[in-house]
């Protein structure tokens, strides 16, 4: 009898085996790479493991007095750092500074102190203006404050200043000037102060100043003997704001000055 046929394989069970086959390239393919991954790690570290065992065994060998074994150029490998260490061991072993290290002050560099300057020297302080000035410029006077005499009808209400007609009559502070015309009082010049005092200027012969602000030692008028006068000579009065005259004296001496 002639002996049977094999069975053919079925379609699935053709691409069943080829999907093992692939599998298994895969699989074969991968742990090839994986291989050729280890081999090329591990081959530099173990020349580097090998170039530092040649560093140490040179260090002890030198330490111990001993010469070190001459290694051939096609012995050692091509290895920039271990290069470097054995420059560094053949230098005295010397550390390196790092950037971490704190570095030390160079001896004589220490910045000094800088030269204390003196002082600048303080300005001369601008002399002091007097509050008041006279107002005239010779000093004396004649009849004072409260005298009771005929040219009056009660006391006399100022301080007479004797000096010639034509003499000059300044403002005896700041103010504002007002003039006006009294029987009695003659020709007037009113000085009115910052803080309300009025100076009266009477008898005067005329005005250099008739209205207006004026800066003390300004000249504002002449002397003269206008008015109940029986020559020539400065009526002056003190008058503070909403009082009557007071004695000009007081005055002048709180304020620095002695007319007298």
């Amino acid at each position: 009898m002639a002996p049977e046929a094999a069975a053919r394989p079925t379609r699935a069970e053709l691409r069943l085996a080829a999907r093992e086959q692939s599998r298994a390239q895969r699989r074969g393919a991968a742990r090839a790479a994986t291989r050729t991954a280890l081999l090329r790690v591990a081959l530099p570290s173990v020349a580097a493991l090998g170039v530092a065992g040649a560093a140490a065994v040179t260090v002890v060998q030198e330490r111990d007095g001993r010469v070190p074994t001459q290694v051939s150029a096609a012995d050692a490998p091509d290895d920039t750092a271990g290069a470097a260490a054995r420059q560094a061991v053949a230098a005295g072993d010397q550390p390196q500074a790092s950037r971490g290290d704190a570095r030390q002050p160079l001896a004589g560099a220490q910045p000094t102190e800088a030269p204390t300057a003196p002082p600048a020297a303080e300005p001369a302080p601008e002399p002091v203006k007097p509050k008041v000035v006279m107002p005239v410029a010779r000093h004396g006077l004649g009849e004072l404050f409260g005298e009771a005499g005929t040219h009056w009808a009660n006391r006399h209400t100022g301080i007479d200043f004797p000096v010639d007609g034509g003499s000059q009559v300044m403002a005896v502070a700041d103010g504002t000037i007002r003039t006006q015309w009294n029987p009695f009082y003659g020709y007037m010049s009113i000085l009115k102060m910052s803080d309300g005092t009025e100076a009266w200027y009477c008898h005067l012969r005329a005005y250099k100043i008739r209205k207006g602000p004026v800066k003390q030692g300004d000249v504002i008028a002449f002397v003269g003997s206008s008015g109940n006068s029986t020559g020539p000579h400065l009526h002056f009065e003190i008058r503070p704001a909403g009082s009557g005259p007071v004695d000009p004296l007081p005055w002048f001496l709180a304020n620095g000055l002695d007319p007298r």
